[in-house]
């Protein structure tokens, strides 16, 4: 055969593995890849193609990849490298398809879930993925590889994952650790945060690349359509006409967010004036400060280790908080308080979930503006359509106090 004979060949050969690959092809760790540089050339997939061709055809005795494992190669030649810039900032490179995942960023498991990642790609989770059966019950039986910050490293490597996924932001010393150990041994590490307004649906965009999930941008839209049906309206409020809010984190009395945190982005982001926006980070304010500031409304962020929501059906816990800041002595005289304008919003809400913790603060804001919106029908439609879970809202779950839809109880 003449050398342009053989290049035709090679050529064809490329076209028909690649219009017979299905669509979530998978092969084994860079198949094909014969020069050890993780990639695979036009030569070394043409190498891989005749090798078979000769062994099936010619009756050649030579060692071949089957036909699965050229689609393989032939998916790779074509769709790898694959590199993006994670939230960690670091420039990741991935060399075939994401086979086997283990997750220490439960956010991370939930957007994943979001794409409808199938569950057999997930070998291994965290702890507190566990320990919320409700909210997660197909990973109940999922290896547990221990805490997001301290995760049992042994463990990870024996279950041979391809990727692994940290926090960027948070736990952020402690995650630099692990995947010093986790590249050390050859693993492939991304890191994401999956919880802050400001890059979350990049985040997702970039989640959808390297796990080839077209999925995302049906949730982008989703995510998108849920912010900018608030966006649109708060947006026509002057600066001076919001609501001065003082929203308190869950660790302790007086501790609140400034820029930089989810508190003040979500506060913002629903048309109130963050009474302490010009703090940066977590901190802890005097008392007196927030009586001179004199917020409209205070939000109060709450938090039980082993309750998340959706293992709640009580109300009496959030009702014991709320009364808690009405009956401080100090806060007596503060514009929230003497109307009774204090909300309570679980922790869990005001992470991945933030766009349902922004229609609630929203409704409870300008309740007239947003008369028509109902934030237990954005979560349920989450739950149901992107989460693939059937948990109704109508008969469990507590993640509000009180319901935007109900009257202050005075």
């Amino acid at each position: 055969m003449t050398s342009f004979g053989l290049k035709v060949l090679k050529v064809l050969c490329v076209v028909l593995l690649i219009v017979s690959m299905p669509v979530a092809a998978q092969g084994v760790i860079v198949p094909g890849d014969f020069n050890g540089d993780k990639m695979v050339s036009e030569d070394e997939l043409a190498d891989s193609i005749m090798a078979y061709l000769k062994a099936k055809y010619l009756g050649e005795n030579v060692d071949h990849l089957e036909l699965d494992e050229l689609r393989g190669v032939a998916h790779i030649h074509v769709c790898y490298p694959r590199m993006i810039v994670d939230s960690a900032n670091r420039n990741v490179t991935i060399y075939k398809p994401i086979k086997r995942i283990i997750v220490l960023n439960r956010n991370t498991l939930e957007t994943m879930r979001s794409l409808n990642l199938e569950k057999e790609r997930i070998v291994g989770v965290s702890k507190d993925v566990v320990a919320r059966g409700k909210f997660f019950p197909e990973f109940k039986d999922c290896p547990n590889v221990g805490s997001a910050w301290s995760p049992d490293i042994e463990k990870i490597l024996e279950l041979k994952p391809d990727a692994v996924f940290l926090y960027a932001t948070h736990f952020e010393t402690s995650c630099e650790e692990v995947q010093r150990k986790l590249e050390g041994a050859g693993i492939t590490v991304v890191r994401f945060d999956c919880f802050k307004p400001e890059n979350y649906a990049e985040e997702v965009k970039k989640l959808g690349y390297i796990l080839e999930k077209e999925e995302a941008d049906n949730f982008v839209e989703f995510y998108e359509g849920c912010l900018n049906s608030i966006k649109e309206r708060v947006d026509r409020i002057p600066e001076d006409e919001r609501p001065r809010i003082y929203f308190e984190g869950f660790g302790r009395p007086y501790e609140t967010g400034g820029k930089g945190t989810v508190l003040h982005q979500i506060v913002e982001m629903a048309g109130g004036s963050n009474v302490f926006s010009e703090l940066s980070g977590y901190k802890d304010v005097d008392p007196e400060e927030v009586i001179y500031r004199n917020p409209e409304i205070i939000v109060k962020q709450a938090y039980k280790r082993g309750e998340y929501g959706y293992n709640m059906d009580n109300t009496t816990e959030l009702k014991d908080i709320r009364d808690e800041i009405l009956s401080r002595s100090e806060l007596e005289e503060v514009s929230a308080v003497e109307n009774k304008k204090v909300y309570i919003i679980i922790k869990e809400i005001t992470g991945v979930k933030h766009f349902i913790a922004l229609a609630y603060m929203a409704k409870w804001f300008y309740p007239e503006l947003f008369n028509d919106l109902d934030p237990k029908v954005t979560h349920q439609r989450y739950l149901t359509e992107f989460q693939g879970l059937e948990f109704d809202l109508d008969e469990h779950g507590v993640f509000v106090y009180p319901e935007a839809s109900e009257k202050m109880k005075l």
